[in-house]
């Protein structure tokens, strides 16, 4: 077993001069691209045009490309590696309309040396993440999933990465959330191993072969990364993603960066092109961790755009501008769609996505609707609504379904749709045509109680007619109680289309909360 010695600022202030580090390695991060190639506004969707002009606008790939070049320009002759930790897939028309051609071309022009697989990169089944390892040069890792019985993925996913950097040997370790299998679409052949059990193992094994630098690479989300920190023994520092944390020194809302559990930093650069992630590891002689330092730098309009990869997203951005420029309703107000809210509680995004589901089929007899939380990828600011904003909001392509369970399986599905909330899951209920309580204290599987069904209390015997979308209805985000679901039609139309009508016929729209879920 790997020991290490003391890596918080303030101790090593205390022995600053004593002695000169062995070996400085500097590690530049991103996660969470979520496909903002273009980018992106306060409110994490597209920016347009004259807004980004007017310097009002963060992120998208030419400031990455510009400041990450700038960083090995600063670190030239240093130890410097790039990471990205996942999600490179799936959050604007981007991916709606070139299915990963385009991140897989910009993530081999920034040039990582190893990235991490996301949950999004199968939103597209085994086929996506296949296009995006067939299109890049550097390795994709995740070591607790097993790809050996995919035809499609079979020798494309690897277990871990050893880099030659400044004569040592650095060792990339990485886990993938197990619950990917919920939250998108990999085959049956893909098979999940335990998170912390895998990443032990690979640590093992890198040991064995001498290596005394290691590094976990994850896409399993802050709290998850803050255990393997603790309990898997040998690391030297955790470079996450998954929960779109901000770490930062600056900002008051952010973690510090490091996060410090024990002696192994924990990082992040919450996601979506905003922040560059920069940690400075210096290692003893022996390889263990004596500093770690750096913070996420804001990528605002302070930083220029690359002018090549300005001109190509530009290209790129030709054929879906008309469709995204057009305008399709108005909004009285900001309609407030940020993951924290519409994961935890009650949201304004989420009442009106859910009405405009309910408001479509009410003449089918369907009474409720359930949207899942992390279905709602962003805000809508006031004003004039873009088509293309919608389907940032909305952008997996994903249809009205509509069916019937009984009032049983309902009150199974809030559970289950309230039983991650301190995770930030996706799978927390948004809904119309209902309402219920929430306990946050109880335990997990025991927190709903008060659910009624229009003015009356739900009868856990009676049938009843929802509508979700087709990823809900088919058991994503752990809604498996309604893939029996009865008289199920899961190819109503697109529920981006179906939520800009709402708007439309609602317009100017005001965005509201009515107390329909309440927490206790």
């Amino acid at each position: 077993m790997k020991t290490r010695i003391l890596t918080t600022t303030c101790a090593l202030a205390m022995t600053a001069g004593m002695a000169q580090a062995d070996y400085t390695l500097h590690i530049i991060h991103i996660n969470d691209l979520h496909s903002r190639i273009e980018p992106i506004n306060r409110f994490d969707s597209t920016c347009n045009a004259e807004d980004n002009a007017a310097g009002e606008c963060f992120g998208g790939v030419a400031r990455v490309i510009t400041k990450i070049n700038e960083l090995r320009e600063e670190l030239a002759g240093e130890n410097v590696i790039v990471l990205d930790a996942g999600d490179q897939y799936q959050g604007s028309l981007m991916y709606t309309t070139y299915k990963g051609d385009v991140e897989a071309e910009f993530a081999e022009l920034i040039g990582f040396d190893a990235m991490a697989v996301g949950n999004h990169e199968f939103d597209d089944g085994d086929e996506g993440l296949r296009k995006l390892a067939d299109n890049v040069s550097f390795p994709i890792i995740s070591g607790n999933i097993d790809v050996s019985q995919s035809n499609v993925l079979a020798g494309h996913v690897e277990n871990h990465v050893v880099l030659e950097v400044g004569g040592e040997r650095i060792g990339i370790v990485s886990a993938l959330a197990a619950d990917t299998v919920e939250t998108s679409s990999p085959s049956d052949a893909v098979i999940f191993t335990n998170e912390m059990e895998s990443l032990a193992a690979d640590v093992a094994t890198l040991e064995a072969e001498g290596v005394t630098k290691i590094i976990a690479l994850n896409h399993v989300g802050v709290d998850k990364d803050r255990m393997i920190a603790a309990e898997v023994a040998g690391l030297d520092a955790v470079v996450g993603g998954h929960s779109h944390t901000l770490f930062s020194n600056t900002d008051e809302d952010g973690l510090d960066y490091p996060m410090m559990v024990g002696d192994v930093p924990v990082v992040q650069a919450y996601a979506y092109s905003k922040y560059v992630g920069h940690l400075t590891l210096e290692f003893d002689a022996d390889g263990n961790v004596t500093s770690a330092t750096g913070d996420t730098i804001l990528l605002d309009a302070s930083v220029a755009e690359d002018a090549a990869a300005v001109a190509r997203v530009a290209e790129l951005a030709g054929p879906i501008e008309e469709m995204k420029t057009r305008v399709v309703a108005e909004a009285a107000a900001p309609i407030e769609g940020d993951r924290s809210v519409c994961r935890a509680m009650e949201c304004p995004m989420g009442n009106l996505v859910a009405d405009a589901m309910l408001d479509r089929v009410k003449d089918q007899g369907i009474q409720i609707a359930i949207q899942n939380g992390g279905g709602l990828r962003a805000s809508i600011d006031a004003g004039e609504i873009t088509m293309g904003e919608v389907l940032t909001v909305l952008p997996f392509q994903n249809t009205l379904s509509t069916f019937e369970v009984k009032g049983e399986a309902i009150v199974a599905a809030l559970e289950n749709g309230v039983g991650q909330i301190e995770e930030g899951a996706g799978r927390f209920p948004q809904v119309a045509g209902m309402t219920f309580t929430v306990d946050t204290a109880a335990e997990p599987g025991s927190r709903v109680s008060d659910v009624m069904i229009g003015d009356a209390p739900i009868d856990l015997a009676a049938v009843y007619g929802v509508v979700s979308n087709n990823y809900v209805r088919n058991g994503g985000d752990g809604y498996s109680m309604f893939e029996d679901a009865m008289n199920a039609y899961d190819y109503g139309p697109d529920l981006a289309d179906v939520t800009a009508e709402f708007i439309a016929a609602n317009a100017p729209y005001s965005p509201y909360t009515d107390g329909r879920i309440t927490m206790k």
